[in-house]
């Protein structure tokens, strides 16, 4: 018996040791950086040359609302990384964020584990994080109480019925992937849906771009789509999960996608309740505002356009 119990012992060492009976790390979508100091400029200019220094591009930035700076950056291993699955290229570009709380500037950006995951993508982005890690700070990370697991993540569905990674919205379709891309430029250029061009990033060798674009919500139609309008009533909390912006549009072979609202938000927001004060009860009218400006800002038409 005395034998049996050692044994028993000795695989329970083993199994925690090899991490098979460890709980699966718990992942929150966003990472709080070090301090960058009180003046807005200064932290931008700041952190966009530590990026370039530790080998990130930047592609874009923008401003959504006052005392807030988004800068979306890639890499090469990034693009590697989301050319490997179908539409990793959604997974392309991370956002570094700022926001000017009086007596500081919040600077964070979004967890490259978590997106990975999120998007499926074919690898951690471990490197990625840490390179992050290494060019701006880490202090914590956050958007989430309690996280969730990689598991979790690659299979994520707010609610039942509501839609998974996969369940993307078609929002027009062209004839080749160079009419798809010029289409999609041109439609974001003229401010269709109104939106503004934030970045784009095309994946080597692929047919496969992403658009970031800046939802103003500047029509009747697409009102409850604006950045603003979403963010001041989800994006209560102290520290501000800005990286959830801009939205993406995605050009892969002759068709424009987006993610569905209720995964893209929920993604961002995992911990956000269904009803009451700053719940998606208070953007109810979102996602088909949402559908509706990126279908026209990929050059698609609505239900109200004329064929």
């Amino acid at each position: 018996m005395k034998s049996m119990k050692l044994a028993l012992t000795g695989l329970l060492a083993l199994l925690l040791s090899t991490g098979i009976l460890q709980a699966e790390e718990k992942i929150k979508p966003f990472v709080l950086a070090d301090s960058q100091g009180a003046d807005m400029a200064t932290a931008v200019s700041t952190a966009k040359q530590k990026l370039v220094d530790a080998g990130f591009e930047v592609v874009g930035e923008y401003s959504p609302y006052d005392n807030a700076t988004i800068v979306a950056i890639t890499s090469d291993a990034l693009k590697a990384t989301a050319a490997k699955t179908d539409y990793g290229v959604f997974g392309a570009a991370q956002r570094v964020t700022f926001y000017n709380a009086g007596d500081n500037v919040q600077v964070a950006y979004t967890n490259p584990v978590y997106l990975a995951h999120a998007y499926r993508l074919d690898g951690s982005l471990a490197a990625v994080a840490a390179q992050l890690e290494g060019a701006l700070g880490k202090q914590q990370t956050y958007g989430s109480e309690k996280g969730l697991t990689g598991e979790d993540l690659r299979d994520y569905q707010y609610k039942w019925l509501m839609p998974y990674f996969y369940d993307r919205l078609n929002l027009a379709d062209y004839n080749t992937y160079e009419d798809a891309v010029n289409g999609v430029e041109a439609a974001i250029s003229a401010g269709k849906g109104g939106v503004k061009p934030v970045y784009r990033i095309d994946l080597p060798g692929q047919e496969a771009s992403v658009f970031g674009v800046n939802i103003l919500g500047n029509s009747d139609e697409t009102e409850c789509a604006g950045d603003q309008y979403i963010m001041e009533r989800i994006d209560f909390k102290d520290t501000k999960s800005l990286g959830h912006l801009p939205y993406e549009i995605v050009v892969k072979g002759n068709k424009a996608y987006a993610l569905r609202a209720e995964f893209r938000i929920a993604i961002s927001f995992p911990d956000l309740s269904m009803m009451g004060s700053n719940s998606f009860a208070s953007i109810m009218c979102a996602p088909s505002a949402i559908e509706a400006a990126l279908t026209k800002a990929a050059g698609g038409k609505t239900g109200g356009d004329e064929w």
